[in-house]
């Protein structure tokens, strides 16, 4: 079965977003082998988004999709394209969220992809939200499912 993980920094201390990251994950279950992996968030001492980037580089071990504000802007049809021809070169596929201080450019050099949900910003814990919807509304893409509409 494939494999998909979201690798994240930081914890969601919210309900309504554990639950709604926790719904697409289960949905995402009829397609692969779908998880969550969450990293601890450094604290704010100037060093942060470097510490973070080096966690992030120590599990990134799969086809690695960055979001990014510097990559490209996608329409769900075409990121749904991304993720099925990932699967052409590596069984797992992980959808990379920094920290809400960003990425060093060593994370965005080893990842594979780099894909911006827009040019909007929008709160580090509501973009796992969006990355696990879109990462299921890609799958069913794929499938053919209605839920793409």
């Amino acid at each position: 079965m494939k494999k998909l993980e979201i690798l994240c920094v930081g914890k969601i201390k919210e309900k309504y977003f554990t639950d709604g990251v926790d719904e697409y994950v289960r949905r995402l279950g009829k397609y692969c082998d779908a998880t969550v992996v969450e990293l601890p968030d450094s604290r704010d001492d100037g060093r942060a988004a470097e510490t973070e980037s080096e966690a992030l580089l120590s599990r990134m071990n799969g086809f690695c999709i960055l979001t990014d504000l510097r990559g490209k802007q996608l329409s769900s049809e075409e990121f749904a394209t991304v993720i099925d021809g990932a699967y052409l070169h590596c069984p797992k596929v992980q959808i990379v969220i920094g920290g809400s201080r960003g990425v060093t450019d060593a994370v965005r050099a080893r990842a594979d992809a780099l894909v911006s949900f827009g040019r909007m910003t929008y709160p580090h814990r509501l973009m796992r939200v969006i990355v696990a919807e879109q990462a299921y509304r890609a799958f069913s893409i794929l499938a053919g499912s209605s839920y793409h509409k």
